[in-house]
Order: C-alpha cells, then sequence, then structure tokens
C-alpha cells in the first residue's frame, strides 16, 4: 500500500512538472532551486516505491519513506505557523489542496505504516543490528528536526530584518539615550570588567555580541582586531560571546582581542534586548546608549562607519592641544580645560546667526551656576567686535580659525562640550538651538563619567 501511495504520488507530480515547481516554491523553496527540487522529489518518491516492494530493500524504503514525510510534515508545519497555507499539490492534478492540519494526519497515517514496515523489516534482524538501525533512525530525526527548528527562526529572522530594512519593521534594542544597563563579566583570562572599565578610557564603546557557534562571527573577528587596533584612540571594542574560554581564548589571543567577555546564559544580550548574531550596540563615553542594535555584519560596519565618519574629534578624545590668546591678553591652551564641563563656542561677531542668538546666551551666561558647563567662547573676526559683546567668560582669539578646523567646525555658531577629564564629550551642536540645548546643566550632568 505504502509503495502504490508513494508512487502514485510521484507519477502525479511527473506529469504536472509545472505545478510540482510552483508548489515548491510557495512551500519557501529559492526560485532558482525550485526545478531542481520539483524533478528530485519525485524521483525519490519513486525510489521509495521501489525499495519497498522487496524483501531484501523493504527496511531501506521505509526509511526513505519516513523521511519523506518528517521533511513534508515539517515544512506544512513551518508555514503553517507562519499564517501560510501553501498549495501541497502532494499527487498533482489528482489532488491539489492547501496544506493543513488534515495534510498532517494523513502524513502521520502514512508514517505510522512505515513505522510497521520497519518493525517487519527488523524482525527476525540480528538484535544488535536492528537496534543499531533504529538507533541512527532515532538520532537522524532528532537532528532533523533540530535543524528545521534553527531553519524556523532563522527565516522568521530573516523576515524581521527584511521589514526593518524595508522601514516597516521593529527596532531592536534599548531606546537612544537611555542608561546602558551596568553589568560586570568576565574575560576569556577570568578577570572581572565592569561597564565602568571598558567606558574608563575615554572613547565611546562598541559592544559587540557573537556566538561560538556562528559562523558570519567568527568571519567578522578579524575585522573587530582590526578596528581595535586602528581606531583605539578613537573607539573601544569589546566582544561579547556565549563561548565557553577555551572554546574562543585561542583565535581571540591570535588576533590579539583585548577585551574577550564570556557572556554566561546571555545575560548581557538580553540585557541589551540583542536580536540574533553577530549584532552590535554603541554605548557612548557617558553610559548612554547611543545607538539601536545593529544586526549582521554589514550593520555592524556601517555603525563603524558612522561613528569614524562623524564630524569633529571624536567623543571620547583628547582635547586638541591648541594655543590661543586671550582677550586679557595671555595664552591658554584647550587642552588645559579641565577639571569642570566647558562649553566651547565657535563665534563671529558678523555672523547673522550668532547674533540672532546673543541675547539669549548672556541671559544664560547670567544665571549659569556650578551645575552648568563652564563657557569659552572662541571667537573670530574684529577683536573691538569682539569685546563688544560683553561675555563675562573666558573669550579666546581665533583669528584664523585653526581651533575650529581641528575640531571640525565649519561655522559659527557652533559648540562642541569638554568634559572635566579634558575629552571631548559630544559631537558638534550647529545653530543656536542646538548649541544651547548643549548649554543646559542635564547635558552637562551627562558629559563626563567621574
Amino acid at each position: 500500500m505504502l509503495a502504490v501511495v508513494f508512487a502514485a504520488a510521484a507519477a502525479a507530480k511527473l506529469w504536472d512538472r509545472e505545478g510540482t515547481r510552483d508548489a515548491v516554491v510557495g512551500f519557501g523553496a529559492p526560485e532558482r532551486a525550485a526545478a531542481p527540487l520539483a524533478l528530485l522529489l519525485p524521483v525519490a518518491e519513486l525510489a521509495v516505491a521501489a525499495l519497498l516492494l522487496p524483501d531484501a530493500t523493504a527496511l531501506a524504503g521505509a526509511l526513505g519513506a519516513a523521511t519523506l514525510l518528517l521533511v513534508l510534515s515539517a515544512a506544512i508545519a513551518l508555514n503553517l505557523a507562519r499564517g501560510r497555507a501553501p498549495d501541497c499539490h502532494c499527487f498533482g492534478q489528482l489532488h491539489s489542496a492547501p496544506a493543513g492540519p488534515m495534510t498532517l494526519v494523513r502524513n502521520g497515517a502514512l508514517a505510522a505504516v512505515a513505522a510497521f514496515v520497519i518493525g517487519g523489516s527488523l524482525n527476525g534482524t540480528e538484535p544488535a543490528v536492528a537496534a543499531a538501525a533504529l538507533v541512527l533512525f532515532a538520532a537522524g530525526c532528532a537532528a532533523f528536526v533540530s535543524l528545521l527548528r534553527s531553519y524556523g527562526r532563522l527565516l522568521l529572522r530573516v523576515e524581521e530584518l527584511e521589514q526593518a530594512l524595508a522601514g516597516g519593521g521593529p527596532e531592536f534594542g534599548l531606546e537612544l539615550g537611555t542608561p546602558a544597563p551596568m553589568f560586570t563579566a568576565r574575560d576569556i583570562a577570568g578577570a572581572e570588567v565592569t561597564l565602568d572599565d571598558l567606558l574608563a578610557p575615554g572613547p565611546p564603546l562598541l559592544l559587540i555580541f557573537a556566538s561560538a557557534e556562528c559562523g558570519p562571527c567568527r568571519a567578522l573577528l578579524p575585522d573587530v582586531a582590526a578596528w581595535r587596533s586602528e581606531h583605539a584612540g578613537r573607539l573601544t571594542v569589546a566582544v561579547a560571546t556565549d563561548g565557553a574560554p577555551e572554546e574562543v581564548s585561542p583565535e581571540a589571543e591570535a588576533l590579539g582581542l583585548e577585551h574577550m567577555l564570556v557572556d554566561d546564559g546571555a545575560e548581557l544580550y538580553r540585557s541589551f534586548e540583542a536580536n540574533g548574531t553577530p549584532s552590535a550596540v554603541l554605548i557612548a563615553p557617558d553610559g548612554a546608549i547611543a545607538s539601536r542594535v545593529a544586526a549582521g555584519p554589514d550593520a555592524i560596519e556601517a555603525l563603524m562607519a558612522d561613528v569614524l565618519d562623524a564630524p569633529g574629534v571624536p567623543i571620547g578624545a583628547p582635547v586638541p592641544p591648541v594655543e590661543l590668546p586671550s582677550l586679557d591678553g595671555e595664552r591658554l591652551s584647550l587642552a588645559d580645560l579641565r577639571g569642570r564641563n566647558t562649553l566651547v563656542l565657535f563665534w563671529d561677531p558678523q555672523c547673522a546667526y550668532c547674533r540672532g542668538m546673543h541675547e539669549d546666551l548672556l541671559a544664560w551666561e547670567s544665571t549659569a551656576n556650578g551645575s552648568a558647563p563652564q563657557l569659552v567662547v572662541v571667537a573670530s573676526g574684529d577683536e573691538e567686535a569682539i569685546r563688544s559683546e560683553g561675555f563675562r567668560s573666558k573669550v579666546l582669539l581665533d583669528e584664523d580659525f585653526a581651533a575650529g578646523a581641528e575640531f571640525g567646525v565649519s561655522g559659527t555658531p557652533m559648540a562642541v562640550l569638554v568634559d572635566a577629564d579634558g575629552h571631548v564629550a559630544s559631537g558638534v551642536a550647529a545653530g543656536a538651538e542646538a548649541v544651547l540645548a548643549l548649554a543646559e546643566p542635564a547635558s552637562a550632568g551627562a558629559a563626563g563619567r567621574p
């Protein structure tokens, strides 16, 4: 009976090759693989039917039948779970209907027949041989089910990413500007590492989530090592992996990866709401979330490019040691701006936009207290006009706009926040609204870490 069912299904599929091809595509196979699969499937069914009839090959035929039924049932179940019901086309034009629960019931009944054939074929066989065949079959089924589960998760993940790239899907990770979860983890050498330890050097932190079982993660590690060595002053790079230290140590040591953290139980991965590996998140020097989770090697590289191509001095880098004269006649190096958060404002009395914010700036300067950053004005233009602006704060003269060029500033009014340790704590703020927002005490309080 089982041989007749498989022979009829194969013949019907071969008779309607185009319909079989469409059914294969409907179940999710790539277009370029549809034609070969539309031929391979009925050929496999014919082989099963032929193997089932002779006693000598009945066991192989029954195992083949059970495998084909398992593959088809898993494909149907995956599509039903995703809300799809493709046309089964199991018997070609003889009978074709949308796959559903009844299709799974029918396949279960046929699988029971196959199991009956397997039991009968093993009857009288050497016990050791029979046991080995059953163990191998059970192991193969378990491995196949596990593979299908992983494939199902991968399909759902790909759909999410496609939706996100199209602008219609969810964004992954924590909200921008929220505090990053504080953590303590062990590196592959067994030493404890905290988030503060990773942020202590000053630059922002790129935290990458990886897995020992992830091929793209391993392929990305040489690039991660290159980023670490080439951009050490602009970015700190750390990798959180679920692999055991003995699994990842040899490769990490060979590549010179300094911050390789062991993420036991994927706690870091979950706390940052990562989605898939490899993925990454950027954490600002003040410990705030500076990016959504970038999922996949391409997205991580794009995040890296955004950080490196940002205008101005990188966040966390030391202030350029530019020395300028002040209106008081002394010379001051910008690198000496320490002890308190400082708003470095680039100004030109002849700039219409500067004129537009002049009164608001003076009002803020007169009411600023110890919680707000101190103001240092770096002004270009006529010295007398600069003096007439009425600033009570320190004013430095930058006639050739040398300091502006060092900071990547292209005009006025623009500003940069410097923390109490003399490191750049913000990107370049351009325009009156952005400059005044940067001057607020809330912004200053987030500028540096103690």
